[in-house]
């Protein structure tokens, strides 16, 4: 049998260039190489990488749109945080949408994570890194 690997997630977006470069700013990611210029001719498919660890996250063009959060199943991104408050501040100043309040606003400060939408409607977490 041969081995099997996740490569990465990838979002589909009806803006690749702008959702990556929300999730690039936010993660400080780096572009993949070749995916640092806009494609004249559009940009159907981007890259972002860890530049710490072998992780990235592509962002495909589609025309679907983002489901409700809480509307049905999805998939969606769990990123660690140091410090709750400030990865709040600097997504919302990104352009993430709050969809929860503090953990302790929706009553769980035992396990301390906040949920947004990024500017393309796709829900995605800040989790407290304990």
């Amino acid at each position: 049998m041969t081995s099997r690997h996740l490569r990465q997630p990838t979002l589909d977006c009806a803006e690749p260039r702008e959702l990556a470069e929300f999730y690039r700013r936010l993660l400080r990611w780096e572009w993949a190489p070749g995916h640092e210029e806009p494609d004249p001719e559009g940009d159907e498919y981007l890259l972002i990488v860890d530049p710490e660890r072998p992780v990235r996250i592509g962002f495909q063009r589609s025309d679907a749109t983002v489901p409700p959060w809480r509307a049905g199943a999805i998939v969606h991104l769990d990123l660690e945080v140091t410090d709750l408050a400030v990865g709040h501040e600097e997504a919302v100043r990104l352009g993430a949408r709050p969809l929860t309040g503090t953990p302790e606003e929706e009553g769980h400060p035992e396990d301390p994570f906040r949920v947004y939408a990024d500017p393309s409607g796709h829900p995605f977490c800040l989790c407290l890194d304990r």
